[in-house]
């Protein structure tokens, strides 16, 4: 395998949580074709730019009165004052209410889509929770007790409820999270309630965020009743504008006096597989400018009556509101959570070499019996150990010893999933997220007292620092490199310095490109300056590796590691099967006795 080769990027399976993981800033702030979609981190109503979703109407409380007025329902509407022309005849200023929504109760197909909650308060005594969500629309109820999350304060649901409704009859929707317990009744956690009516009548859209690209298929099928052109007609005509008029290819239209071309958004990339026509992006394209409501996720606070005042959670949602005299919907967004997936790391310690002797054998010679023991980060009870070198003088081992970790790994989160039991007498597992880190530790085998530590290697899988093809080329970190080796950690910052000036002359273009050329494949300085290698999509790597220990608040070099790590899927670990150590099966590759 040559290191010098640029890493394969594997063509990962999207599906709708790729989007949400590729729209946070802290997991993957760049995402293919900028197929994105919007965070909040309040509620919808909440945003500045969509004036609290009552920009058509607003709504007043209505209350009983007395010493103590009482809550007796709220009133919809708006006041407005409109001037008297002082001429006589003249004719009167317009009206803000030029187009009125339909008077008669709405029929609506309501689609309410649950994602995760974070920072719930607890309800056990061991201060977690058992979470699951209930969905309350007017006399209707969803939601199964025995769908719950246990042991987590930060549940992951990725459930979709689909209602029916009459709106304004029918209007609060009510969120609330529940604490599952093995005797009922069960606690409530705490609940928020949206008014579907507001979202229904704003003149920002919000009954359907608006995605950023129009697809029509794969999991970003497009989900609205109408295409992007026909809604930007309608929005047309409720602004007062005319148009929208597209050219013949359907790649350029005018609105409002203005010119949109496709290609000024999508500037000569190409269409994403599943892309819809030319005037339909195009027409989405526009939509997005018109500070409506976009493809989003809403974080919601919940409130418990228990605790009137104290929030006690967040709950991250969005609802999609489709009336049924616009026709049928799209299909659904599935937001089922990802499983994890099985693989199996195979890890070969072939040697060890420039280890401390711990010991003082009869002759006076300083030795140490060495092995080797590893396991991944969470998984201690995978721990395996190499045999035993004896009576190494010179802090050299030969092993070629064999260690196999099955473990299950989030792709989309890049960690391990781990599932155990707090207790004994726990009756349901806890799932532990952690990065996927394989610890090996070189010890000292003592058979009169404890072993000794002779040093530490830490490798985490998706940042795997590259390996030195010779152990002399091994170190910690590059002050401890060879004096050959020094020259070429500063000669790549050279030529690079040179080449800024290298740009100001067409003559030294030539030169340039070769110089670029020869800092990248040739100059380039051992394996502690390139980047690091993710194995999930290397899938091999072989070398040197240093092992270290703490001291003085720093760390030394304190012996190095020759491995070859292999990483699996858990069905090509099933078709080629290997034995731990050198146990048969012992192939993928065979280790003969060092």
């Amino acid at each position: 395998e040559n290191d010098d080769d640029e890493e394969e990027e594997e063509e990962e399976e999207r599906d709708w949580w790729s989007k949400f993981y590729a729209s946070m800033e802290d997991k993957d702030p760049k995402s293919p074709n900028g197929d994105r979609l919007k965070i909040y981190g309040c509620e919808l109503e909440a945003v500045p730019e969509f004036q609290g979703l009552q920009d058509f109407c607003q709504t007043l409380p209505l209350c009983k009165p007395g010493r103590a007025p009482e809550p007796a329902g709220s009133f919809k509407g708006l006041f407005r004052i409109y001037p008297v022309p002082e001429a006589a005849g003249a004719a009167p200023g317009p009206r803000c209410f030029q187009r009125l929504p339909p008077p008669q109760p709405q029929p609506c197909l309501v689609r309410v889509y649950i994602v995760r909650a974070f920072e719930l308060s607890p309800r056990d005594v061991t201060g977690l929770s058992d979470p699951y969500v209930r969905v309350a629309l007017g006399k209707r109820t969803l939601g199964q007790r025995d769908q719950y999350v246990p042991n987590t304060l930060e549940p992951v649901f990725g459930r979709m409820f689909e209602l029916t409704a009459t709106i304004p009859l029918e209007k609060d929707l009510r969120v609330t999270i529940m604490d599952h317990d093995k005797v009922p009744p069960d606690q409530e956690i705490g609940s928020t309630t949206i008014d579907l009516e507001d979202r229904l009548l704003s003149h920002h859209r919000a009954h359907c965020g608006l995605p950023t690209l129009y697809h029509t298929a794969g999991p970003a099928c497009w989900r609205d009743q109408l295409c992007p052109s026909r809604a930007l007609e309608l929005l047309a005509a409720a602004r007062g504008l005319r148009g929208p008029r597209f050219s013949r290819g359907g790649t350029a239209l005018s609105l409002g006096g203005q010119r949109f071309q496709l290609s000024h958004f999508e500037r000569g990339r190409p269409p994403p597989r599943h892309a819809g026509a030319p005037r339909e992006r195009l027409a989405l394209h526009v939509l997005n400018l018109c500070g409506l409501v976009p493809e989003h996720l809403e974080t919601r606070g919940l409130q418990s009556r228990a605790r009137p005042g104290l929030e006690q959670g967040k709950v991250q949602m969005w609802v999609d509101i489709f009336p049924t005299s616009l026709g049928p919907p799209g299909p659904p967004v599935n937001i089922d959570p990802r499983k994890a997936e099985g693989y199996e790391l195979r890890c070969v310690v072939w040697n060890v070499r420039d280890t401390e002797p711990g010991d003082v054998n009869l002759l006076g010679q300083r030795m140490s019996d060495i092995y080797v023991s590893g396991w991944l980060d969470g998984l201690p009870e995978q721990r395996q150990h190499t045999d035993i070198h004896y009576r190494s003088l010179d802090g050299r081992g030969a092993f070629n010893w064999r260690f196999v970790f099955p473990f299950e790994f989030l792709a989309a989160e890049k960690l391990c999933a781990i599932r155990h039991k707090e207790h004994v007498w726990s009756l349901d597992e806890t799932l532990l997220k952690v990065p996927p880190k394989l610890i090996l530790q070189v010890w000292d085998n003592d058979k009169f007292k404890a072993d000794d530590l002779l040093g530490i290697l830490e490798l985490e899988l998706t940042r795997l620092p590259r390996p030195a093809r010779s152990a002399r080329l091994c170190r910690a970190s590059p002050s401890d490199l060879p004096w050959f080796s020094w020259p070429w950690l500063s000669l790549p910052r050279f030529i690079r310095a040179c080449l800024s000036l290298a740009r100001l002359s067409r003559v030294w273009q030539p030169l340039a490109r070769l110089s670029r050329r020869l800092s990248r494949r040739w100059f380039r300085s051992p394996a502690l300056q390139r980047p690091s290698l993710n194995l999930f999509r290397r899938r091999r790597a072989r070398g040197w590796w240093p092992c270290t220990m703490h001291e003085d608040g720093g760390q030394r070099l304190s012996g190095k590691l020759e491995l070859s790590l292999e990483l699996l899927s858990a069905q090509e670990a099933e078709e080629r099967p290997v034995g731990k150590g050198r146990e048969e099966p012992n192939k993928h590759p065979t280790l003969p006795e060092p």
